[in-house]
C-alpha cells in the first residue's frame, strides 16, 4: 500500500464543474496560484521520479526521467525538507482573501500537506511508505528493497531499447538507494532509533530472500523476459546481472549486516513511546494521516466505543445463524473452522479466488449507477501480493491506474494463505480496495477536470480510508449482501477491527502495549487468524498513526451525510452528496466538512 493534507471557508457542491474547460479563464491571485501548483507538480516529478512512472509521465518532457529515482541519501532528504519548506513561502506569497470556490479549495489543501509535512522532516527520523511516514527507514514495509522490485516489474515499462536502458541506470540506482536506506538506519540508529526485534527479524528475512545471484533474480529475469519479447535480444539480461552481482547483491549484503549488527540490541517493545522523539512523531503523524486535532486518549475511546457498536450488531447476525454461544470473536472463530469457505492453498486454487473476487468486482459496478452520476473509466484487476514480499504485507491494498490508464488500477491481496482468506471475508475488503471504495474514489479525483493534476493523486488516509470504510457501507445499502448473510458478517467483523486498529496502535505507541497484547486484544475483538493478525499488528508497529486513520475518516463521512440529510430534508440526493465529497479530489476532512456545506447551501438555494 501508499501518501500517502483547514481551513477553508467558502466551497460549494459544483466547484469542481465550475472549474471545468469552458470555464473563465483565471486572472489575478488565482491564476498564480495555478501556475505555482503546476510547477509544484513538476517539481515532484522531478524529486521523485517513480511517481512519473506510476503516472504515466514519463514521456516527453519527462522521458529522462524514466531512468531515475528519487534520492533518499541524506542530501537527497535535506533537499526535500528546503523544498517543502520552499513551497510553504511561496503558497504564502499568494493573497489567500482573494481566492474563492475551487481555488481556496486548492490553496488550503495544498498549504496542509506542507505545514503538516514539515513537523515530520524536522524530527528527521526514518522514511516513508506507500501510506503514511514511518520512523523507521527499514521494515517489512518501507525501503527500497520492499517496494523496488515490483516496481521495475510491474511498473516500469519496457518497449524499446531506450526502456531497457533506463531499467538498467533504475538497477544501479537502486544499489545506491540501498546504500542511501543502510546509512539512514544506522543514523537513526545512533539516535537510539531501531525497529524492535521481531520486525528486524522479518526484515532480514525478505532482504536475505531478495540476495541471490544475477541470474537468478527476479529483478534480472523481468527485464531479460520483457527484452526478448521486445525483441531487444539477450544483452539487457545479462547486463542486468552484471548490475545485480557488482553493486545490487553487495548493497544487499551492507544492509542485511547493519541490521544483523543491531539485532543484539534490539528490544521486544512494540511502541515509539521508547524513543526521545517518539511522543512528537506519534503526535504529528496522527495529525497527518487523520487531517483531525484528535488526541490519542480521544481516538483510542472512539475504538473502544465502536467496537462495543459493532459488537452488539455482529452478535444479532451471529445468532440468526445459530451460533449462539461464546463471544463475539470467539463465534466468528467458528466460522474459520468449516473448510467449505475456502480456496485451496494453491496456485489453482489463489486463481479461482482472484476469479471470485473479479466476478464480484463485475457485480457491484453494475449497480453503482444508483449512487453515482459518474464512474471512473480505468479498468481493474485484483492480483496476488507478490511472494517475495508477502511476509510483509497487509492484507491487502490498492494501487491506481496511471493518468495514461496504460495499466488496470490494481486490489492487491495476500494470499500466502489462503486459510486466512475464508469466502465470507473477501466481498468487504474488495469493495474497500476496489469499488466503490479506492478505485472509485481515486479514479474520479484522476479524471475531473475541475483539480489541478497536483491534486489529482493526492492522498489523504483519513480522507482516503474514511471513503473506503463508507465504501464498504455503500456496497450493503447496493445489497450486495442480501443473498450473502455471511457475507454481511464478514462485512461488521472489518468495522470492529477498524475500531480495534483505534485502540491497539494508540495502546501501543502511546500506552505501552505489547504486541502480544494487540495481538491478543484484536483477535479476541473479530476471531481473525492469528497470522493474519499478528502481521496487521506489525504493520501498525512499523507506520504509527496511520491506521487510526480509517475509523476516524468513516465516521466523519457518516457524519457529514447525517448532517446534509438533517440539513436538506427531502432535496437530500446521494448522488450530488457523492458529487460534492468526491470531484473535487482528496483534501483534509475540515476541508470536505466546508465542500459539503456548499453543497447543503447550493442545494437549499
Amino acid at each position: 500500500m501508499l501518501d500517502r493534507r483547514q481551513l477553508l471557508s467558502a466551497g460549494a457542491a459544483a466547484t469542481a464543474l465550475a472549474m471545468a474547460p469552458g470555464a473563465r479563464a483565471a486572472v489575478g491571485e488565482p491564476a498564480r496560484l495555478t501556475t505555482l501548483l503546476d510547477a509544484f507538480f513538476q517539481e515532484g516529478l522531478e524529486r521523485q521520479p517513480e511517481n512519473a512512472t506510476e503516472l504515466g509521465l514519463d514521456k516527453g518532457r519527462n522521458a529522462s526521467l524514466k531512468a531515475k529515482l528519487e534520492d533518499v541519501s541524506a542530501a537527497g532528504m535535506v533537499a526535500e525538507r528546503a523544498a517543502n519548506l520552499s513551497q510553504i513561502r511561496r503558497l504564502k506569497a499568494i493573497d489567500r482573501t482573494k481566492l474563492s470556490g475551487m481555488d481556496a479549495v486548492n490553496y488550503d489543501t495544498v498549504l496542509y500537506v506542507a505545514e503538516s509535512t514539515q513537523p515530520l522532516l524536522d524530527l528527521d527520523l526514518g522514511g516513508r511508505d506507500g501510506f503514511s511516514p514511518s520512523c523507521y527507514v527499514l521494515s517489512p514495509i518501507t525501503g527500497a528493497y520492499q517496494r523496488m522490485p515490483n516496481f521495475l516489474d510491474e511498473k516500469h515499462s519496457v518497449a524499446t531499447a531506450a526502456d531497457a536502458e533506463a531499467y538498467l541506470a533504475r538497477l544501479d540506482g537502486f544499489a545506491a538507494a540501498l546504500d542511501a536506506n543502510t546509512d539512514r538506519f544506522r543514523h537513526d540508529a545512533g539516535k537510539g532509533v531501531v525497529p524492535p526485534d521481531f520486525l528486524l527479524d522479518i526484515t532480514v528475512g525478505q532482504l536475505a530472500a531478495l540476495r541471490t545471484t544475477g541470474e537468478g533474480s527476479d529483478l534480472v529475469k523481468s527485464l531479460d523476459r520483457r527484452a526478448r519479447a521486445k525483441g531487444l535480444g539477450e544483452a539487457y539480461g545479462k547486463r542486468a546481472a552484471q548490475v545485480y552481482d557488482a553493486k545490487v547483491g553487495p548493497a544487499l549484503d551492507r544492509q542485511i549486516a547493519a541490521l544483523k549488527q543491531a539485532r543484539p540490541g534490539a528490544v521486544h517493545d512494540a511502541g515509539i513511546w521508547r524513543f526521545k522523539d517518539g511522543p512528537a512523531f506519534y503526535a504529528a503523524n496522527l495529525k497527518y494521516t487523520t487531517t483531525t486535532k484528535m488526541t490519542p486518549e480521544e481516538v483510542h475511546k472512539l475504538g473502544l466505543d465502536q467496537a462495543q457498536e459493532y459488537g452488539a450488531r455482529l452478535d444479532v447476525l451471529l445468532k440468526k445463524q445459530g451460533l449462539t454461544q461464546g463471544t463475539v470473536g470467539e463465534r466468528i472463530k467458528q466460522l474459520y473452522k468449516d473448510p467449505s469457505y475456502y480456496f485451496q492453498n494453491t496456485d489453482p486454487g489463489r486463481a479461482q479466488l482472484l476469479a471470485y473476487l473479479q466476478d464480484r468486482l463485475t457485480q457491484v459496478k453494475a449497480r453503482l449507477p444508483t449512487m453515482f452520476h459518474r464512474l471512473p473509466t480505468q479498468a481493474i484487476e485484483a492480483r496476488r501480493v507478490p511472494p517475495a514480499i508477502q511476509d510483509g504485507s497487509p492484507l491487502a491494498y490498492s494501487e491506481s491506474a496511471p493518468l495514461d490508464r496504460s495499466r488496470p488500477g490494481c486490489i492487491y491481496f495476500n494470499l500466502k494463505d489462503t486459510g486466512e482468506w475464508p469466502k465470507w471475508n473477501l466481498p468487504s475488503t474488495l469493495y474497500h480496495e476496489g469499488l466503490p471504495g479506492h478505485q472509485l474514489q481515486g479514479g474520479l479525483a484522476q479524471e475531473s477536470q475541475g483539480i489541478p493534476i497536483l491534486r489529482k493523486n493526492m492522498y489523504f488516509s483519513g480522507y482516503g480510508e474514511g471513503w473506503a470504510l463508507y465504501a464498504e457501507q455503500l456496497a450493503q445499502e447496493l445489497g450486495m449482501y442480501e443473498d450473502d448473510p455471511l457475507g454481511e458478517i464478514g462485512w461488521r467483523k472489518a468495522q470492529i477491527f477498524r475500531a480495534g486498529r483505534c485502540v491497539v496502535d494508540t495502546g501501543m505507541h502511546t500506552m505501552r502495549w505489547s504486541r502480544e497484547r494487540a495481538i491478543e486484544y484484536l483477535m479476541g475483538l473479530d476471531g481473525d487468524a492469528e497470522g493474519s493478525t499478528t502481521r496487521e499488528v506489525q504493520r501498525y508497529c512499523a507506520i504509527p498513526a496511520q491506521a487510526c486513520s480509517y475509523k476516524i475518516g468513516h465516521t466523519f463521512w457518516n457524519t457529514q451525510r447525517e448532517r446534509a440529510k438533517a440539513a436538506l430534508g427531502p432535496k437530500f440526493d446521494l448522488k450530488a452528496f457523492h458529487d460534492a465529497g468526491l470531484l473535487s479530489g482528496a483534501m483534509p476532512l475540515d476541508v470536505l466538512a466546508s465542500a459539503i456545506g456548499g453543497y447543503i447551501a447550493s442545494a437549499k438555494a
